[in-house]
């Protein structure tokens, strides 16, 4: 399948396997072609730091391929000294660090919860990523949140913190849909005479299609620059 262009490593978690088995997986990888990156899904920095030794970052590391991992955290308070010590084996190795949280009721769907993982992340050199929806599990319910929830904690984030730690809102949609982004709805209207955007102050601007000298913010007090649409 010379289509293929990246290899997920992924549940059950491939950092259980031993140094030797990883690097065997690593080295038969790096023999194809036409995959040129490698992405590993694991919790284990989290749930077990210690296994992610020294021998195992060297085990899956590869000057052939490009290789990520991708670790799962949902609360900054997982975030231990020992967490810190693996991923930083990770990273110091050269190996870009991804997250995924799933939102979770009563657990991180709180805008402030969240901006603290994300931003403890970013200091353990891991780039926040996705943040799921939680799958509809059985025996799950009581830890599903409300998607209105998500969309706005990935409002509160955009333009109150750094770009690169606002994550991806998704559901992965069931019955093999694959993942659909879910955001706040930032553009207001879409017209011949330019696209009307709300910010995250709420602010409304005009991005034209055609340049003029009168671009920019829209006055509330100019009814020529003001969509009908818009509230008063």
């Amino acid at each position: 399948h010379p289509e293929i262009w990246e290899v997920i490593l992924t549940g059950g978690d491939p950092f259980m396997l031993s140094p030797r088995r990883a690097a065997e997986l690593t080295r038969e990888l790096e023999l194809i072609p036409h995959v040129k990156v490698i992405r590993w899904h694991t919790r284990m920095p989290i749930a077990d730091p210690a296994r992610v030794s020294d021998a195992f970052v060297s085990a899956i590391g590869s000057k052939l391929k490009a290789v990520y991992v991708a670790v799962h955290c949902n609360h900054a308070n997982e975030l231990s000294p020992a967490v810190c010590d693996a991923l930083s084996r990770l990273a110091d190795a050269g190996i870009p660090l991804l997250s995924q949280t799933v939102l979770l009721k009563g657990v991180n769907d709180d805008a402030d919860v969240m901006k603290a993982l994300v931003h403890r992340l970013l200091r353990m050199r891991v780039r926040p990523y996705y943040i799921y929806q939680m799958d509809l599990i059985t025996g799950g319910a009581h830890f599903k949140a409300d998607v209105k929830k998500g969309i706005e904690i990935i409002r509160a984030l955009r333009g109150h913190t750094t770009g690169y730690a606002v994550p991806q809102f998704v559901i992965d949609a069931p019955g093999g849909g694959g993942k659909v982004p879910l955001n706040p709805d930032y553009v207001e209207e879409v017209r011949d005479d330019g696209v009307f955007l709300r910010n995250y102050e709420g602010r409304l601007f005009r991005y034209p299609l055609v340049p003029s000298a009168t671009d920019g913010a829209i006055p509330a007090a100019a009814p020529e620059w003001t969509p009908a649409w818009v509230d008063r």
